[in-house]
């Protein structure tokens, strides 16, 4: 044992070397998976506040009321109650309804309830939205 002993701490300490490599490594890819992730909720938490700040514009109820000017009144039932609207078109053509359309889905708001109804070759659309 004893003409042994400078080989058996020379291979102790490399086995130590190798462990310590190895826990280098695993911390270094822990390193960059943590980081990745903190890159992902950072990216998320931009665009949270992004869309915070896009459905806080005041100039939304604006371009909600101007929906109401698009098509002629006697085709429009409108009932707004505060951050809701509910309306009702009646017998709109196909570019109305497209138009009105484009316009819907350019807004930041959240659409309820939407229902196109084709009769003959007019539409009536029904749209719940609030904000």
């Amino acid at each position: 044992m004893n003409q042994y002993k400078n080989e058996i701490i020379i291979f102790v300490s490399f086995i130590l070397m190798i462990s310590a490599w190895f826990f280098k490594q695993a911390q270094i890819k822990q390193q960059t998976v943590d980081s990745v992730k903190i890159e992902a909720s950072l990216s998320e938490v931009k665009s949270v506040i992004g869309l915070m700040n896009l459905w806080k514009d005041k100039k939304i109820v604006k371009k909600v009321l101007k929906l109401k000017s698009l098509v002629s009144p006697s085709k429009v039932k409108w009932h707004k109650k505060s951050n809701t609207v509910t309306t009702s078109f009646k017998k709109l053509s196909s570019i109305e309804v497209n138009r009105l359309m484009n316009k819907i889905l350019n807004i930041p708001i959240e659409i309820v309830h939407l229902k196109i109804a084709k009769m003959n070759s007019l539409y009536n659309l029904e749209f719940k939205c609030k904000w």
